[in-house]
């Protein structure tokens, strides 16, 4: 398996890391965490067409595409952990003819993650707030959230939002999956993990279900041995030391694989696959800061490191027709980054 990297630029303190295709072009999306610092885009042949997103905001813990609908997408702008009452809002940004479109959406202190579900012909709107007040960076004594709501088809008319979960301390981590034949999130937090479903089929309530224990900082999901049943890889505590791979075992998680080296804040967690196998991607931003995956060969864990020094802050995954492709938030590093992933030494 061989990785190319491609530097497309230098963002202090670059933090989100996404992706979205327009008649079938792909452009890739790298924003900062810092106030009033820049987003851009990224298209064309090894991404060398730039272009501004934004550069007047900041904040940017992550960048959601519309699934049906054309050139659209909602972001978080300017969540900062050190600001108190929160600023944290969703916006709304779209590609026209001549550049991207921004405005904001919805103002929710101390949102951090959330996902846009397209079920039947509805767009559902789920929202993780991080805690629902903070003195101070540190201060941690208030729990964090879940909200949904429906998107409407006009999005002026703007997003009602309804608390679904409550009492989820350091409520950081977010992945979505599939479950019971239908999209789902889980989320992570110092009450361990959620799964939440949206209404479909008969089902009309949203369903919120615990299915593990423990301080859990991130989360990934892959059948990481390719025995029909997804793996959970997690990041422990928030902001953790360990990373551990856990298998469904007689209705319960036992722990599999534990992250062979020493690491400090680690902070990104992907499920999918590289060159058609099954792996886990993470990036540790202390110690060695490293961009690293792991894979299940020939009955064993095998765990490669695919840069050090970089220390990403998110990550994400695509597939075309010639490579995968891994889009790095380098924050360690300050770097926009993509690694090309082809078969091959």
């Amino acid at each position: 398996m061989k990785f190319e990297k491609i530097h497309l630029d230098d963002i202090t303190r670059c933090y989100c890391a996404s992706h979205m295709t327009i008649d079938d072009q792909l452009y890739a999306f790298f924003a900062s965490e810092n106030p009033e610092s820049i987003c851009k885009s990224y298209s064309g042949k090894d991404f060398a067409n730039q272009e501004i997103v934004w550069n007047d905001r900041g904040g940017c813990m992550s960048i959601i595409p519309f699934q049906t609908r054309r050139g659209q997408f909602l972001a978080v702008n300017e969540f900062y952990l050190k600001v108190t009452p929160s600023l944290a809002k969703i916006v709304y940004g779209k590609k026209t003819e001549t550049g991207w479109e921004i405005k904001d959406l919805l103002s929710l202190p101390y949102v951090h993650r959330f996902d846009i579900y397209h079920v039947g012909d509805v767009d559902y709107l789920i929202c993780a707030t991080i805690a629902r007040n903070k003195q101070n960076k540190e201060d941690w004594s208030e729990p964090g959230q879940i909200y949904v709501g429906v998107i409407p088809e006009n999005i002026e008319e703007g997003v009602k939002l309804e608390q679904i979960a409550d009492g989820c301390y350091r409520n950081h981590g977010y992945c979505r999956g599939h479950y019971d034949g239908t999209v789902c999130g889980y989320f992570t937090s110092d009450q361990g993990i959620l799964r939440v479903l949206p209404p479909h089929g008969e089902q009309e309530e949203w369903s919120v279900e615990k299915i593990m224990e423990g301080q859990i900082g991130e989360i990934a999901l892959c059948d990481i041995d390719q025995d029909g049943e997804e793996e959970i890889m997690t990041i422990e505590p928030f902001h953790g030391n360990t990373i551990h791979i856990y298998k469904q075992k007689n209705h319960a998680w036992e722990r599999v694989y534990t992250y062979p080296t020493e690491i400090d804040f680690a902070h990104t967690l992907v499920g999918g696959t590289l060159c058609g196998v099954n792996s886990f991607i993470g990036g540790v931003r202390r110690v060695n800061a490293e961009l690293f995956a792991v894979q299940y060969i020939n009955g064993a864990f095998q765990t490669i490191v695919i840069e050090q020094g970089v220390g990403p802050a998110n990550i994400d995954l695509v597939h075309t027709a010639d490579a995968d492709y891994i889009l790095s938030a380098n924050h360690t590093h300050n770097e926009a980054a993509v690694y090309k992933v082809t078969a091959g030494e």
